[in-house]
């Protein structure tokens, strides 16, 4: 299944550029209001506008003049760094179908780095946990220091699962890495708060095999990479060892996309397994994710026509938290449910990636007051994943 990406139209394989500036242009299909779109250029097209370019010679305008931050990806192979996009964001308004910027080298001014909105990072000094955020949610996920036995009896915490976690931002910098140095992320200190119970549930976008009547689960994850690290997108890479996926022995490389300004991540999972008979996948989100006698609702919304479900659960003293997972593709195979998860299906091929999005937000955070709100902002990134902006390059 293929989740549409921006559509890049260059002009022709003879189209030149001015020697020190190239022009983009975005266009957009939707009237809704799009903000903090991230517009991508491949890095062989931006060298082949401005030959020798450098990430720290550049400058990126809008069509105002205002210089926008921006990020230069890179992918090391082999030993060698590989530019491979450069990445900033627009905020469309409501029925702008176009937006235009400038790339310029900047020879004698050095461009210095930007503040991160994301960021991911393992975490060894917490049983190996790996954890992610942007500018608006945070999420961490388990690995096997976590799922391993407390063989020496000394009461150290044993989960095995791989489901994901929410962690509820009230402030838009990083708190990462001071809400594990802190060691007390259950209680609201002014920045939010870990609220959230996986246990050995899907958590908010964790995966098993659906076989009509039962979901099967992975454990934790067993290896990570890291391949982009902010300020505008973070991308790594969750492999997950082999399980029995209902006679059908399975894993699964999960890379995620998280970018600034959003509360869903773009989440590409491959899945491997003997055959060519497809498998059925289940993204689940769990039903009751509050503590013990904390949950007064949990309401679900499923959208057929847009392949999402939506889950809003309201909680007695923490405010309210809404879930969503997106699948923009015709593999969506309807939706189900077991005791503890809420599903959404898609059949997946063995070596085929599967694409979709998983997220959350809090009322805490002044983002969402309603469930209304939560879901009309669900089924607006539904729309934009199926209706990518169009970059056009020009002289």
């Amino acid at each position: 299944m293929k989740l549409p990406h921006l559509i890049l139209l260059l002009l022709g394989p003879c189209a030149t550029f001015a020697a020190d500036m190239f022009t983009v242009t975005a266009t957009n299909r939707l009237s809704i209001a799009r903000p903090a779109e991230t517009v991508s250029i491949p890095w062989a097209d931006v060298t082949r506008g401005l030959p020798h370019a450098l990430s720290q010679h550049l400058t990126v305008k809008d069509a105002a003049g205002h210089a926008l931050p921006f990020q230069v990806t890179g992918i090391v192979t082999n030993g060698i760094i590989a530019h491979s996009e450069l990445l900033f964001q627009h905020d469309f308004a409501p029925g702008e179908s176009t937006a235009t910027f400038t790339v310029e080298r900047t020879p004698n001014r050095i461009t210095p780095p930007f503040p991160t909105k994301v960021f991911a990072r393992y975490v060894p000094e917490r049983l190996d946990d790996f954890a992610w955020e942007n500018d608006r949610i945070a999420h961490r996920t388990y690995g096997p220091a976590l799922a391993a036995p407390d063989i020496d009896h000394r009461g150290k915490e044993v989960l095995v699962t791989s489901g994901i976690d929410v962690w509820c931002k009230r402030v838009a910098y990083p708190v990462v890495d001071r809400w594990y140095n802190q060691g007390d992320y259950h209680r609201d200190q002014g920045e939010g708060m870990d609220m959230y119970h996986v246990g050995d549930t899907r958590g908010c976008g964790g995966t098993g095999v659906w076989d009509g009547h039962r979901l099967y689960v992975g454990g934790n994850y067993e290896t990570w990479r890291v391949i982009a690290n902010g300020p505008i997108r973070a991308i790594f890479e969750l492999t997950y060892g082999t399980w029995d996926g209902g006679g059908v022995m399975i894993s699964e490389v999960k890379r995620f996309t998280v970018d600034a300004g959003h509360n869903l991540d773009r989440i590409e999972s491959t899945f491997l397994f003997a055959g060519n008979k497809p498998v059925t996948i289940g993204i689940g989100i769990r039903k009751n994710s509050a503590g013990a006698g904390e949950e007064l609702a949990s309401l679900l919304t499923t959208n057929a026509a847009q392949r999402w479900i939506s889950q809003w659960e309201v909680q007695k003293k923490n405010g309210s938290l809404g879930e969503a997972v997106i699948i923009p593709g015709p593999e969506c195979a309807g939706v189900a449910e077991d005791a503890d998860n809420r599903l959404i299906l898609a059949t997946v091929k063995s070596g085929e990636p599967m694409r979709y999005l998983v997220g959350a937000g809090w009322t805490g955070s002044g983002q969402f007051s309603t469930r209304q709100d939560w879901d009309a902002y669900v089924a607006a990134q539904a729309a934009c994943a199926n209706s990518p902006l169009e970059i056009t390059i020009s002289k």
